[in-house]
């Protein structure tokens, strides 16, 4: 199949789960109302794009590139962002659901994630440093050796984040959050 250029252009209430998605590069393109579930956007390229109101959930998205790519209103259950081009990666997320998303090692400083839900989502190894991870839902999320250096996690619920074995100096965080970080020393906080 012959690869696609596409820039400028608004692609609206498309169903790639009938029809295959056209592989190629995609620049200042926005995705409103799309379902992508289960389709495959391995090697594809996305600079400085949007989905709106779209369903990626399960893609594939192996050798993806993600160049200032925002999510909104987006559903993306289980894709494994740490399967894309590391290469200028780069996303933001509001108002999204990302449950069981897998961004492993992957280099995220200066993310912004907002009013998302994040369940089960995987940050093992991730640099989040600088990031903006505000009234998120993290229930059950992994934190393991992640750096959150700098990064703001205030009104963000649910997260348990073992400060001996993460990077969280400068690390924003609300009074009631202090359970999350506490857990792993067995005490009671009334």
């Amino acid at each position: 199949m012959e690869e696609v250029y596409q820039t400028d252009q608004e692609i609206t209430n498309q169903d790639f789960t009938q029809q295959l998605f056209p592989r190629g590069d995609y620049e200042n393109c926005v995705f409103v109302n799309c379902l992508f579930t289960n389709a495959d956007l391995s090697a594809s390229r996305f600079t400085e794009c949007e989905f709106d109101s779209c369903d990626l959930s399960n893609a594939k998205i192996k050798q993806t590139g993600f160049q200032d790519v925002v999510f909104r209103k987006c559903k993306l259950l289980g894709l494994h962002f740490d399967y894309c081009r590391e290469n200028l990666f780069s996303v933001s997320f509001y108002d999204c659901q990302l449950d069981y998303a897998c961004f492993f090692q992957r280099s995220m400083k200066k993310t912004v994630f907002k009013n998302c839900r994040m369940q089960e989502v995987d940050f093992s190894e991730t640099d989040l440093s600088e990031s903006v991870i505000t009234d998120c839902d993290l229930s059950l999320a992994t934190f393991d050796r992640t750096r959150l250096v700098k990064s703001d996690l205030r009104n963000s619920v649910g997260f348990q984040i073992d400060p001996e074995n993460n990077f969280i100096e400068g690390a924003r965080f609300s009074r009631e959050s202090l359970p999350g970080l506490l857990v792993r020393f067995k005490i009671r906080i009334d």
